[in-house]
């Protein structure tokens, strides 16, 4: 094979494009991983891992080395309504195991991690932004651009091509499937805080009346630092003229937060970012690639989790690409059948995910959903099982669900 031929060109080394190279190892691809930027590196995000991502983690036989990594283990969530009122939901217990149902842990940190677990078992070349993509007629058949620092353009080759970039990728750019559709993209804003009082080791989702539908969260992390948050609609956010900065600003100096916060210090910025949510379904695949993670929009539109999905996508792009190159076909056909198992995988959370987030739009239910898990603890387990998946998400969108509340 040529220096500069692989089997497959991964582009983006985040958790979506990290973990499709250590799946491509596993199945004897010959692979190329490429990022712009060099690790390690910030990434803005709420830093959370779910249960999703730890089930790949676990695949990958990596589980055992996410606790040697500095960040929190989480076994606990506290919901908050517009009203100021919340509950805690304990997920992780004695009885199974003790095992945590999660984790915070800086992208900086567990970007670099999964990348240079790569690295040691694939081809990687960091700093190298791709300016364009190489065709052989209607197919992608490799890429080029440009590391950092050099003078000449770099040509590599593959007959698949999986964009792992982001939400402004530039393979689905220059393929012709990036949209940006208002009504299913989110846009949230993260900052670094110190001694956030407090702050324990659950994570927290306040759905503050400033922000509805959304919401705004505080995650802890190792020395006591949080990434705070808030996160909303696009739409929404220009519908009504905010500037997340400042509404973050609100949120952490009014009551209830304010007394929480008035010790607290700032370790940056107040950075955004934006989010294409899967509460539509793009095309992710074409002649010669396929798009994964962010790049293919696999959000959740009510939580706002999107490394699982980024991690599962990872894997089922990789599988087809391994068929792809046993059976020579590499055609937009061909690989319709990742995204068709894609979304007949994660397809039905993300209808929920859209469901529930309307459910935000109304104060008064959020408020009474609140108000019922403070003082009862059958509503406390009963969400907790949901969060789990030992009772289904869906009676939340089931209005006997909260009928039922009315008893509890």
């Amino acid at each position: 094979m040529a220096k500069n031929s692989f089997d497959l060109i991964i582009v983006g080394g985040g958790p979506a494009g990290a973990t499709a190279a250590l799946f491509a190892h596993r199945l004897g691809l010959n692979a190329l991983l490429v990022d712009k930027a060099k690790f390690p590196r910030d990434k803005i995000c709420g830093d959370a891992l779910s249960g999703l991502a730890l089930g790949i983690m676990r695949q990958l036989d990596l589980l055992d080395e996410i606790d040697t990594l500095p960040g929190m283990a989480t076994n606990s969530v506290t919901f908050g309504s517009p009203n100021g009122s919340s509950f805690n939901v304990v997920i992780g217990s004695e009885e199974n195991g003790g095992k945590h149902r999660g984790y915070i842990i800086r992208r900086e940190v567990f970007d670099n991690f999964l990348f240079k677990k790569a690295a040691d078992l694939v081809t990687t070349q960091e700093q190298f932004t791709v300016k364009d993509l190489s065709w052989k007629k209607d197919q992608v058949v490799g890429i080029t651009g440009m590391k950092s620092g050099a003078d000449h353009v770099q040509e590599f080759w593959a007959p698949v091509v999986i964009g792992a970039d982001g939400f402004s990728s530039i393979i689905s750019r220059k393929t012709g499937l990036y949209k940006h559709i208002s009504d299913h993209w989110c846009v949230a804003v993260r900052q670094y805080f110190q001694n956030v009082d407090g702050l324990k080791d659950q994570m927290e989702l306040h759905y503050a009346r400033e922000i509805q539908p959304g919401y705004f969260w505080i995650f802890p992390l190792e020395n006591g630092i949080a990434n705070v948050g808030v996160g909303m609609l696009y739409s929404t956010m220009k519908e009504r003229g905010l500037n997340l900065i400042h509404t973050l600003n609100d949120i952490t100096t009014r009551a209830p937060f304010a007394e929480r916060f008035k010790n607290a210090v700032a370790l940056d910025e107040p950075r955004g970012w934006n989010l294409p949510i899967g509460s539509t379904r793009r095309t992710c695949h074409g002649s010669g690639f396929m798009l994964i993670g962010d790049a293919a929009g696999l959000i959740d539109p009510f939580t706002g989790e999107g490394i699982g999905n980024a991690m599962i996508s990872a894997k089922l792009s990789v599988d087809r690409a391994k068929i792809a190159y046993q059976e020579k076909n590499f055609s937009a056909e061909f690989f319709s059948e990742y995204e068709h198992e894609l979304w007949n995988t994660v397809g039905s959370q993300m209808k929920l995910g859209t469901r529930l987030q309307r459910l935000g739009e109304w104060q008064w239910l959020l408020n009474f959903v609140v108000g019922k898990g403070k003082k009862s603890q059958q509503v406390r387990d009963t969400i907790a099982a949901m969060i789990t998946n030992e009772l289904p998400r869906e009676n939340l969108v089931d209005p006997l669900f909260y009928l039922k509340l009315l008893f509890a």
